[in-house]
């Protein structure tokens, strides 16, 4: 009886923490101060006193999200981080992701292990080219989008065409939560729709301490004082029409990723920064049920799950090791607990385990459906693995690969280095961060690394010689389309009927693949090898 008891109060336990977890991930064109307002998320959550503006000039403070030497020194943000933080009660893991369109695939995997997302939008320059294709990749994933126009303090488009430039380039409706009242130099604050109350703001020491923020309702005479007359009757003309012309808040429509509630501010700032977090938290759920290859898995259930998004190497150049990134899907988890490795095929002591703050970690004794956690990679996960300590396995959904786009010929400059050469391109390679292949039926003497982005060339370049001290030769091949070969009974490889501008390789596990420099190829490929079948890149 008193076994049940216990039982009982420990999945009471169990379900009160899953209840007080938000997982989201960022997303956002390069410079729009996404990781700008990462950091302001954490200024309110205490995890830090003051916030390092990712340009950094005035000091040597660098974003506590980028801890990549790499990025650092450009600036920009080339890996997804993890961090995590309370506020409000609440525990909210937060994957800031890279905004540059050459590290999509890792912003997409990151998602994968999101519940939810906030764009950030530049109000200056509204939706841009990158913020198109990761948005594509939310509608991909059908998660909730909260958008947060940034920089208001700066020249903005007008509030309308905002909205406008929303729906018509990103195809989702849009609800304002709350309104600007002008903009650069002449903004004075927000208007919430809902309570009618207008927030003003004064400046924080470039937002560095939280805001000093004051309330007013829309008919308080002091308004007027404040903000002038004719910023009062703009205000009230534009609710006007704006309460006329709007779609009203649907949180069904919200959940399924068709309408997005909107919010302003100016993350360097501070404005509205702590409002929308507000908003944010009430309007998103808790962890959702996940697919599987058994069905949904309940967040709720008793039994652990978590499947691994992503695989980081020399995270800290004093821990030479590898973590894997694991969202929690289901139940609890414990230090160094015993869960069955579903690709592995056995039981896994799961050592370790830290949650991060960029390079910094804290080892944790258990975390909940929802958390992100990291654990030591002996070299035995890969990016989809499930992990469980169900009866029953199962396998979640897997992640998909994006087929690289640019490919190059890289080798070591000193063939004396060839084994740092294989250790460093064979641990980048299964991050998910390239893609290596060989030639057909050779070794790894030459190798051909695919990429979605070329960025990811110099980024492979600058880790090899910091972390692995290899200089390397790299040369460009003129290939553009990849296909993966379908295994057949009847497939011979060796007496395949190309092109001329076709190439056999193969890729880490073994499967032959080929590469085109023409489009057309393809087709004819197809046509002089009966029975061939081509695919895209499968699931990792």
């Amino acid at each position: 009886m008193i076994n049940d008891w216990s039982k009982l109060l420990k999945s009471q336990i169990v379900k009160k923490e899953i209840e007080k977890r938000r997982t989201f991930a960022i997303i956002s064109h390069p410079d729009a101060g996404k990781t700008t307002l990462t950091e302001k998320f954490l200024l309110y959550g205490g995890q830090i006193n003051e916030a390092g503006s990712v340009k950094g000039k005035a000091t040597a403070r660098h974003a506590v999200s980028d801890w990549m030497e790499i990025e650092k020194q450009r600036g920009i943000s080339v890996t997804s981080s993890v961090l995590q933080f309370r506020y409000n009660n609440m525990c909210i893991n937060l994957l800031d992701t890279p905004g540059h369109q050459d590290f999509s695939e890792d912003t997409y995997r990151t998602l994968m292990a999101a519940d939810s997302a906030v764009m950030v939008i530049d109000g200056a320059k509204g939706v841009e080219p990158q913020t198109r294709k990761l948005f594509k990749v939310c509608v991909m994933r059908h998660i909730p989008i909260f958008t947060f126009i940034n920089k208001m303090d700066r020249e903005a488009m007008d509030t309308f065409e905002l909205m406008d430039d929303i729906e018509k380039e990103l195809g989702i409706l849009t609800c304002p939560i709350n309104w600007p009242i002008g903009s650069g130099k002449n903004f004075k604050g927000v208007y919430d729709r809902k309570t009618k109350i207008v927030k003003l703001f004064s400046d924080t020491m470039k937002g560095t301490k939280e805001g000093e923020e004051e309330d007013l309702l829309i008919n308080d005479p002091a308004l007027k004082e404040k903000i002038g007359n004719d910023m009062l009757s703009r205000l009230e003309d534009e609710m006007e029409l704006l309460d006329g012309a709007s779609e009203p808040l649907n949180m069904d429509e919200v959940r399924a990723g068709r309408q997005t509630p909107v919010f302003f501010g100016s993350a360097l700032t501070n404005f509205g920064v702590e409002t929308f977090l507000k908003h944010f938290l009430k309007m998103t759920s808790s962890p959702l049920p996940r697919h599987s290859d058994k069905g949904y898995i309940d967040p709720f259930s008793d039994d652990f799950s978590a499947f691994v998004f992503k695989i980081q190497a020399n995270m800290n150049k004093n821990h030479r090791d590898r973590i894997a990134f694991m969202r929690i899907c289901s139940g609890r988890f414990e230090a160094g607990m015993e869960a069955f490795h579903v690709q592995g095929g056995k039981n896994v002591r799961l050592s370790q385990p830290q949650t991060m703050m960029a390079d910094s970690r804290h080892m944790v004794d258990e975390a909940y459906a929802g958390d992100i956690i990291g654990i030591f990679d002996p070299g035995i996960y890969s990016i989809g693995d499930t992990i469980t300590t169900a009866k029953e396995p199962f396998r979640f959904d897997g992640i998909p690969t994006f087929a690289p786009e640019h490919f190059a010929r890289v080798r070591q400059v000193d063939t004396m280095k060839r084994k740092q050469f294989t250790k460093g391109i064979m641990q980048i390679a299964q991050e998910g961060a390239i893609q290596i292949f060989q030639e057909y039926n050779t070794g790894l003497e030459e190798v051909i690394v695919g990429v979605v982005g070329v960025l990811q060339f110099d980024v492979l370049k600058f880790r090899l010689k910091s972390e692995y001290n290899v200089d390397i030769i790299m040369e460009n091949l003129p290939y553009e389309y990849i296909r993966w070969v379908v295994p057949s009974p009847d497939l011979d490889m060796e007496n395949l009927v190309g092109t001329s501008d076709m190439k056999k390789v193969m890729d880490l596990k073994g499967r032959p693949l080929l590469l085109w420099v023409n489009e057309w190829s393809i087709r004819m490929t197809e046509e002089r090898n009966k029975g061939l079948l081509l695919e895209e890149f499968g699931k990792n």
